[in-house]
């Protein structure tokens, strides 16, 4: 969630001031309460032993109108402007009011991607615990990583009074330049949609709401509140599409977030195919659906399929309050329409307890949260160069250079909405706009110079800011060993204009390199970035942003008390005339306003054509022949792995089982990963399994994958399903996407999996 006036989006900038006068913030309710009574007898919707849905319908049949109203409009959760933060609110994103008289709690929604937002300081020093950026977990690829993510940023919102959580964000990498890749996981459905459920499912089992976010195709910041996806249905339902279908069918999310941008010429939040027809049709998904905040533009939206407009004050109109009750007064709206709204939201409470587990405000185990985020860093970093094996360091070296980003200091996080604050954090103003404290850069504080001292007690570690080359290449050549730290700030609001390190830190990379061939570089980035240096330097490992304990991982990997053993869930190209857009579609065009109350057709939308369909990232650089700089699922250990004794069965479905041996001498960690590279004759390239296998030196461990069918098919709009075409199918076992270290085919029967 973010205010659609932002950094680089302009779009609400004048209208939140002027929409005041039409959403004030909620009264405190004063209902007269009916008398009291055994709790099962007058609510018998409170009978725990009941389905979800059952105490839903129980529920539903006390509700007048306007308590089903109450719940489907939302206020802003912290003062912006003139607005005030509603009493009630424990303040952060969002607040809907709850109803006393039937026992139903307010919804408390906080941003919560990678840890609990506070915006503003609107709870005053109520720290949280960051985790490692969305690409770092997507590295690890590790289901248990994203789940216990989850599990700890569920219990410290639940521990803060919140019982919705804005999280699970699973929009696909297409463009490596989107400002908002580092919260999202990667390039790949299968991958995506796998870890973004687990981390639903963690966050849920605390008894706080996940939201699954943004549907969809909101794969670019520039532009993206008039920015119209242009897709075909097939490619849709392969791509973007399937990775939310798995989330939601893995994590159950109580609440799915519809997106900004256009899609087909649809607003996200008001787009009926999307909403209506697969979402809750097709995948039968029963929770409810909440606008972004700002993201809601007439009331019609409600026979489209939104349920609740989220932060109406944030929208031209709160749509769904009085307009709404007007259009059903003369009949222009259905109350059984209303009835489904409410319904969907308060069944999602029910789901996961969140009228029987309310939240209890209480102290966040800090040290336990922390070592959550330090396995979970640690598992996501990726070694990407080791030339000459010159990592893992010996804790003996005597003389270690330290230079660059703010490695004495802490490790960097991206900004925007997403954005956590620890105790301690250092603050670094970037933002220039009316919400500025949401685009300020935030340094963690985990020291990576302090940590790389503890491992090396017996070393002199020295550091330079980088600031000038000349300082930076004469420490360089006084070490035996260089350190030099790479960080790029990504945040919401904004996409990158090019994929270079800013600050001509490229340059001082390539200087150090030269002055010292034993240069190791960390970087700490959102996303893929060029490496015009990496001839010049032995050793490079991406950190990504790397959380709390940040400091901490990256010198356990840089020491080997950690094997890395995460891979690259984006590929990274050598430059941008590699990517199907090498111009940001809107980068050039003219800013534009929306006006309260007009309609969007003011608004001249701007065509973004994804012409690669379903074939994001390693899809396209397969079909397009390219090679990358580094490939999706690349990544280095300081151990080594075969694989052997491939066995390929077909039917329904493919069945690929393997051996897996670490041949090295050292324990470590390996992800195979399986790919189909030819179905029915035709040629192409699909992740459809993966695993993580830890293993001792010699061990020997085998692993089965079976494929889901819907990663075999082809989407027939004709069907309409999964269309699976009878033949031959060819798959490769490898270590990243274009490495094929087993190969083997076997047939397929024809079928078609309902949508």
């Amino acid at each position: 969630m973010k205010p659609a006036f932002l950094r680089g989006t302009s779009t609400l900038a004048l209208v939140a001031a002027l929409v005041l006068s039409t959403a004030p913030a909620p009264a405190k309710q004063n209902r007269t309460e009916p008398a009291a009574a055994p709790a099962e007898t007058a609510k018998p919707w409170m009978n725990k032993a009941l389905p979800a849905q059952d105490r839903a319908n129980l529920l539903l049949k006390e509700m007048t109108q306007d308590e089903k109203l109450t719940l489907i409009k939302g206020y802003a959760g912290f003062p912006f402007f003139n607005v005030a933060k509603p009493a009630e609110a424990v303040g952060s994103a969002g607040y809907v009011p709850g109803i006393p008289r039937l026992g139903i709690p307010a919804l408390q929604e906080t941003d919560a991607s990678l840890g609990i937002a506070n915006p503003g300081n609107v709870r005053p020093n109520a720290y949280a615990t960051p985790l490692p950026s969305g690409l770092a977990t997507a590295a690890s690829f590790n289901p248990t990583v994203a789940y216990d993510g989850g599990a700890m940023i569920g219990q410290e919102a639940w521990r803060q009074g919140f019982n919705v959580l804005l999280a699970g964000g699973v929009n696909l990498a297409r463009d490596p330049r989107n400002g908002r890749n580092f919260e999202y996981l990667g390039e790949d459905p299968l991958l995506a949609g796998e870890l973004d459920g687990a981390s639903i499912r963690g966050i849920q089992d605390q008894h706080v709401i996940s939201t699954i976010k943004h549907y969809a195709i909101n794969d670019q910041e520039t532009a993206r509140n008039w920015a119209n996806a242009v897709i075909d249905e097939a490619a849709m339902r392969e791509s973007d599409l399937l990775a939310f279908e798995i989330a939601i069918e893995k994590g159950r999310p109580g609440s799915v977030m519809c997106s900004y941008n256009l899609i087909n010429g649809e607003y996200g939040c008001g787009n009926k195919h999307l909403l209506s027809d697969i979402l809750k049709r097709d995948w039968a998904w029963p929770g409810f659906v909440m606008s972004d905040w700002g993201a809601v533009h007439n009331v019609s939206y409600a026979n489209a399929g939104l349920d609740q407009q989220a932060a109406a004050s944030f929208d031209f109109k709160p749509f769904f309050g009085d307009i709404l009750k007007a259009e059903l007064a003369k009949g222009a709206f259905p109350e059984a329409r209303l009835t489904d709204m409410a319904g969907r939201i308060v069944r999602a409470m029910f789901e996961v307890g969140a009228f029987d587990n309310p939240p209890v405000r209480s102290p966040i185990d800090v040290k336990a949260s922390g070592e959550v985020a330090l396995r979970s860093a640690e598992q996501g970093i990726v070694l990407i160069k080791n030339d000459k094996a010159l990592l893992p360091l010996a804790a003996g070296a005597k003389r270690i250079a330290i230079i660059g980003g703010y490695a004495a200091n802490g490790v960097i996080s991206g900004g925007g909405s997403s954005q956590v604050i620890p105790e301690n954090a250092l603050t670094v103003p970037m933002g220039g706009n009316d919400m500025a404290f949401m685009s300020n850069m935030v340094v963690h504080p985990s020291s990576p110079m302090k940590a790389i001292k503890a491992l090396a007690p017996g070393a002199e570690v020295r550091f330079d800011d980088g600031r000038y080359t000349a300082s930076a290449e004469k420490l360089a050549k006084w070490a035996d060993v260089v350190i030099v730290f790479g960080v790029k700030w990504m945040t919401e609001g904004a996409d990158s204009p090019d994929l270079t390190l800013p600050d001509r830190q490229d340059d001082l990379i390539a200087a150090v390199g030269t002055a010292n061939r034993k240069t190791i570089v960390v970087l700490e980035t959102g996303g893929p970035v060029l490496m015009p240096w990496l001839d010049k330097v032995g050793a490079v490992v991406e950190a990504w942003y790397p959380g709390a304990r940040g400091g901490e991982a990256i010198a356990n990997v840089l020491f080997g008390k950690i094997n890395p053993s995460g891979r690259l869930p984006v590929t990274f190209p050598k430059g941008l005339d590699q990517n199907p857009r090498p111009i940001i579609p809107g980068l050039d065009a003219p800013e534009q306003q929306f006006v309260v109350g007009a309609s969007p057709a003011s608004i001249k939308p701007i065509d973004v054509v994804y012409t690669e369909g379903s074939d994001v990232g390693y899809r396209w650089f397969a079909k397009k022949k390219l090679k990358p700089l580094f490939p999706f699922g690349f990544g280095l250990s300081y151990t080594t792995f075969k694989y052997q004794d491939l066995t390929v069965e077909g039917g329904s479905t493919l069945t690929v089982s393997f051996d897996v041996t670490n041949t090295g001498s050292v324990a470590g960690t390996d992800v195979p990963q399986v790919y189909l590279t030819s179905a029915a004759d035709v040629s192409l390239l699909r992740l459809i399994g993966f695993s993580k296998v830890q293993l001792a030196p010699g061990q020997t461990q085998h692993v089965s994958v079976r494929a889901d069918p819907q990663l075999l098919a082809g989407f027939d709009t004709n069907a309409p399903g999964w269309r699976i075409k009878a033949g031959i199918y060819r798959i490769a076992v490898g270590h990243s996407a274009v490495d094929n270290v087993l190969t083997g085919a076997t047939p397929v029967e024809a079928s078609i999996v309902k949508p």
